[in-house]
């Protein structure tokens, strides 16, 4: 009965969803993922998204890790191998068709975050779905707002910590011969001392231990490329061909290839799940579009990078032939390519990229747990010590524990996460696109750096305190005025 919901609500329901928002919000917005594509690596490469606020606040940058530390996990590396061997090499091309218009979906919902995100007393932000529920559609949708932060703790805050702890004991098992125990154990330990620091020293490690993680793996993936490169033209036809059902021998097929893309896509990548956005509201920025640019890049760098990493891998090893994989899945399937390009030691490169990956994951899940804690009001710090426990206790349990219900169960709350999330979405597009009007405007006033005055916005329940613009971006405000008045 559960597998019979899942597959109906992860299968159709969500997959309409995601792509009626992603689709619908890349034309409202004049395909701002591509519009503002280059604007990306400006804001990144100027230093700007590196810049904290006197309060101490995430930067843009921290906040854009932590949130890749959460999109990118095993599922970019075991996740797709199961879509090749399913779908076909075409399910490649469809991952890429639903990455990019995801980062249209995260772009919304993180310029959300950071336009209701609340001012805390100790000097903190906090926001994410449950916040522009309540105060976008309005203080009679809190219900709907409470029930999303109650399935966030459970799927993240619980359920996929243990998961989480339960892929890194077992790869380091396979990979070492580690026991799962002994894992479990020192992973705990590792967890209890970051997340006791709060979510900027959870944000610190991110900063240094995601970007270390991720340009390691794409630099074994740029050497195997390399040392095929011959091959590369004829591997892209083949995703070309096999996307539109010109394979037939191989995968399952036109319908096969683009279930397995859309899936994997995205799933993968988390657009639409509402999960980023409660590490986006964290971070400091001058305009609330500026973060929603950013954050929309990790979708990229999740779907577009890493999973199409792991893809080539899998395709110039010659493995994607349904009759040479039989009986080889999921990691193991990544682990025979990286060692048919490099030798046995990419069995092990594997394992540690997943440990890696996994732990990042962790820190970024306890984060939304947290986050839920505080929207429903649990500010007692008692309450935080026994959810910090918990969770240091669920990763070691979770090592050594056969996690199949679990993890039923955590696909299903996950899913009804989603849905009440999009949902959310399709009411909230008018002032999602309202913002990204003002944030045009400035551009088009040739305004470098745009800058967000609430004034502008008093009829939407936005908080005043969580925008007090640093003295630069103040100044460049009431420059605008000014020039405006003048």
């Amino acid at each position: 009965m559960l597998s019979m919901f899942n597959e109906l609500l992860w299968g159709k329901v969500l997959i309409v969803l995601l792509i009626l928002v992603g689709v619908g919000f890349t034309l409202a917005s004049r395909f701002v993922q591509f519009r503002f594509f280059g604007r990306m690596f400006k804001i990144l490469g100027s230093g700007q998204a590196f810049k904290k606020d006197q309060h101490g606040h995430l930067s843009s940058f921290q906040a854009l890790v932590l949130s890749v530390a959460g999109r990118v996990g095993g599922g970019n590396i075991a996740g797709v191998a199961v879509a090749i061997t399913l779908g076909g090499p075409g399910a490649i091309f469809w991952m890429w068709l639903v990455g990019l218009i995801g980062m249209a979906t995260s772009f919304l919902e993180c310029t959300l975050a950071q336009v209701y995100k609340r001012a805390e007393t100790d000097g903190t932000y906090r926001g994410g779905p449950a916040h522009y529920i309540m105060r976008g559609i309005g203080a009679h949708m809190k219900p709907m707002a409470v029930i999303y932060s109650v399935l966030l703790l459970i799927t993240f805050g619980f359920g996929f910590n243990a998961l989480q702890s339960y892929a890194v004991a077992t790869s380091v098992g396979d990979a070492f011969g580690v026991p799962v125990y002994y894992t479990g154990i020192a992973l705990a330990m590792i967890v209890g001392v970051i997340i006791f620091g709060g979510v900027k020293r959870i944000a610190q490690v991110a900063e240094y231990l995601v970007p270390i993680m991720a340009v390691g793996y794409l630099v074994i993936v740029l050497a195997v490329v390399g040392m095929n490169i011959e091959r590369v033209p004829e591997m892209l036809m083949l995703i070309l061909r096999s996307a539109f059902g010109l394979e037939p021998l191989i995968g399952g097929g036109i319908g096969a290839a683009i279930m397995m893309g859309v899936k994997r896509g995205l799933f993968s990548n988390e657009a639409g799940l509402g999960s980023a956005p409660n590490v986006a509201a964290v971070a400091y920025v001058p305009h609330p579009a500026n973060q929603g640019i950013v954050q929309s890049f990790s979708v990229f760098i999740d779907t577009i990078i890493i999973c199409s990493g792991t893809a080539f891998l899998i395709l110039l090893s010659g493995l994607f032939d349904p009759a040479s994989t039989e009986g080889i899945g999921g990691v193991a399937l990544t682990q025979t390519a990286m060692a048919m390009h490099v030798g046995e030691w990419g069995r092990i490169f594997v394992s540690v990229a997943l440990l890696l990956f996994g732990f990042s994951t962790i820190l970024y899940n306890y984060y939304l747990g947290e986050n839920s804690l505080a929207f429903l009001k649990n500010d007692n710090p008692n309450i935080l010590t026994t959810f910090r426990v918990l969770i240091i206790g669920l990763v070691c349990w979770g090592a050594t524990t056969d996690l199949t219900t679990v993890f039923s169960f955590a696909d299903l709350t996950m899913g009804l996460l989603a849905l009440v999330n999009l949902i959310a979405l399709l009411f909230l597009f008018k002032p999602g696109l309202r913002i990204l009007r003002d944030f045009d405007q400035q551009l088009a006033q040739g305004i470098e750096q745009p800058v967000f005055d609430v004034n502008k916005f008093q009829d939407m329940d936005i908080d005043p305190k969580a925008w007090e613009l640093e003295p630069e971006d103040a100044a460049r405000l009431q420059q605008q005025h000014t020039s405006a008045s003048s």
